[in-house]
């Protein structure tokens, strides 16, 4: 990773380290090279805090050497904070630096305000939530100068909007970094090398979070393993990031070239029509109708006259700032808070499952196979085919082996979160809540829950920090602002953050429905819009995104490559505004099965031209960077 001519600021030789009879790292030896950004990914529990550690002088290895640079300066995160309780915050982040000094400080009232611009400064640091403590403790170890910055989690409690400026802060200032975080998409954005943590090895990869799918995927390739074993969950996860959003794209175009190899017969992540057609058929046409509904809490309004429309097999995210309300809407959709206001109708068939941010109270003395078994022995799920024994459905969500006779007092907090959700989708629900489900899980965890949404024909609503999960599983995206409305997203995240950063007030509400277009967050999303809000209309198409790479260039070939890019994304849009006509058509006729077929040759054209005007936008970025 490190070039030859400087040493590494940290050396692993050998290094062996276990807790018990656990062996976590056996006979590791890696090293990190200054400007080295290094992103740590693996299932929780095979030992990726335990390498920081190591890493950090807060562990010693059992077996092996490790070796620091002279007068190397470390900065380390970790899972739990060691600020004096009896501080102000202001004193615990910034020490005795007078006011008028940090804040003259671009840097310094950067980090403030991103990461504590809602936290008195003048309160004490015991009074703090948890959140709020974490945040804290970033802030000040990113105010202090290091070579090597060394992150156990740090995008946890942070919103979209802070991850989005993290990322940003980390690539800019100087330095190493190590960072373990299960959000993939600051991976991508930050990391130029990725480690895997597995078996008590660790496994270098070239390249952020798209990168090492891909050279995984490509390692499977070439040990020429079964066919069978080649249509997996790596492959899976290459096609989502290939036909995401162009902007995720812009890699080495060899890289490219070898994506689209790999995954030249892979169908897109869900088949929509299927999907809409089973979803029907279990749910009806009607699921949520929200009709001009109002909520007030005291003095504050957190719904104003909102008129909100879900359909069967609809995916959507919801974003806002913390405390905008977003649990309160979910509430007053399925039914659990009466509005002030206005009507709240639910389908007959509904049947809903709420995945919500705190764990429910289980039985910890017994076994986790005895706990699945005792609720169901086995489970049809929707749109696999066939039955699974409780024993294949605990497989699927990481559970093997020595696991399944661990009592559940045993696992750890990811672990029970996963049989939480196991939990639920025994209960064959019809309608999924998630309310920050990535919280606890791994990056494989998440995988393995993405790919069963993939195939699974009901509602899902996401409410969640993580954006790669948001954009992955959800076709649309809705903004609560907090200021009483809901919002449709036509470009996702990148509006959301966009907005928020010129800030832009949200407009009055309109009954109008939003149109799917290729500047979504994800081009290939086609979404059919069956969902309505009175939301701004904001469903005009804008540029999808630039690279980041600042080689120069040629002027005029820029210049000319970005008008090319500006032509295809114009065609792009069009071809969103036709694949959304044509989804609603798809749902008008989904009793008529001839025409229904008709519609999806149409669909499939749309969808081969639009893939053709992707690739090329591909190249034209290349160009213009």
């Amino acid at each position: 990773m490190a070039g030859t001519s400087a040493p590494n600021l940290v050396n692993l030789e050998a290094v062996s380290k276990g807790f018990g009879t656990r062996v976590l790292l056996d006979k590791v030896s890696l090293g990190v090279g200054r400007g080295d950004r290094v992103g740590v990914v693996g299932r929780n529990g095979d030992g990726k805090s335990t390498l920081l550690q190591l890493l950090a002088r807060r562990e010693e290895p059992d077996d092996g050497r490790i070796t620091h640079n002279r007068d190397v300066r470390l900065g380390y995160l970790g899972q739990s904070d060691d600020l004096d309780p009896e501080l102000t915050v202001l004193h615990a982040v910034l020490g005795d630096v007078e006011t008028y000094t940090w804040a003259a400080d671009p840097r310094a009232r950067s980090v403030m305000e991103h990461l504590l611009g809602g936290v008195d400064h003048q309160a004490l640091v015991g009074t703090l939530s948890g959140g709020e403590r974490r945040r804290a403790s970033l802030a000040r170890l990113l105010l202090t100068d290091v070579d090597l910055l060394i992150l156990d989690e740090p995008t946890n409690h942070l919103d979209i909007e802070a991850v989005n400026w993290l990322a940003a802060h980390v690539v800019d200032r100087a330095g190493a970094l190590i960072v373990v975080t299960h959000d993939r998409w600051f991976l991508d954005a930050v990391c130029t090398d990725t480690w895997e943590v597995q078996g008590g090895r660790v496994t270098s990869y070239d390249g952020g979070y798209a990168a090492y799918v891909l050279a995984k995927a490509e390692r499977s390739r070439t040990e020429q393993v079964t066919e069978t074993k080649r249509q997996n969950l790596l492959r899976k996860e290459l096609a989502w990031l290939r036909r995401g959003a162009p902007a995720r794209t812009t890699k080495s175009k060899f890289r490219v070239d070898a994506a689209n190899q790999l995954i030249e017969d892979e169908p897109a992540p869900r088949d929509k029509l299927a999907l809409s057609q089973l979803a029907t058929s279990r749910l009806g046409k009607d699921v949520f109708d929200a009709e001009d509904v109002s909520l007030v809490f005291g003095d504050r309004v957190m719904l104003d006259r909102v008129t909100f429309r879900l359909g069967p097999a609809d995916r959507i995210g919801l974003l806002g700032p913390n405390g905008a309300g977003k649990t309160t809407f979910l509430k007053v959709l399925t039914g659990q808070l009466p509005p002030d206001h206005g009507l709240v109708k639910q389908g007959k068939t509904v049947r809903i499952a709420n995945l919500s941010q705190t764990l429910e109270e289980i039985d910890d003395s017994v076994t986790v196979l005895a706990h699945i078994t005792a609720i169901r022995r086995t489970a049809a799920l929707a749109g696999r085919g066939g039955e699974l024994t409780s024993s294949q459905l605990l497989e699927r969500f990481g559970f093997t082996g020595d696991k399944l006779t661990t009592r559940i007092s045993d696992l750890s907090g990811g672990e029970r979160r996963r049989l939480q959700l196991l939990r639920i989708l025994l209960d064959e629900p019809n309608v999924l809540i998630l309310d920050e489900p990535t919280n606890d899980l791994d990056v494989e965890t998440l995988t393995v829950l993405e790919d069963f949404l993939d195939s699974w024909p009901g509602v899902v609503v996401v409410v969640t920090h993580d954006r790669y999960f948001l954009e992955r599983v959800s076709d649309m995206v809705y903004a609560v602002m907090g200021d009483g409305r809901i919002r449709h997203l036509p470009r996702g995240v990148e509006q959301y953050l966009d907005e928020l950063e010129a800030g832009t007030p949200p407009r009055r509400p309109t009954t109008a429905k939003p149109t799917a277009n290729a500047g979504n967050a994800k081009p290939n999303a086609g979404a059919r819009s069956t969902v309505e809000a009175r939301a701004g209309s904001d469903a005009q198409a804008a540029p999808v995104g630039e690279g980041a790479d600042s080689r120069p260039v040629d002027a005029t070939a820029a210049r000319a490559a970005k008008k090319e890019l500006n032509r295809i994304e114009r065609q792009l849009s069009k071809l969103g505004q036709l694949e959304a006509k044509l989804h609603d058509q798809l749902a008008a006729h989904a009793a008529d099965y001839e025409r229904l077929a008709e519609l999806d040759t149409e669909l499939r054209k749309l969808t081969e031209e639009r893939e053709e005007l992707e690739t090329a936008w591909l190249e034209a970025a290349e160009r213009a960077e």
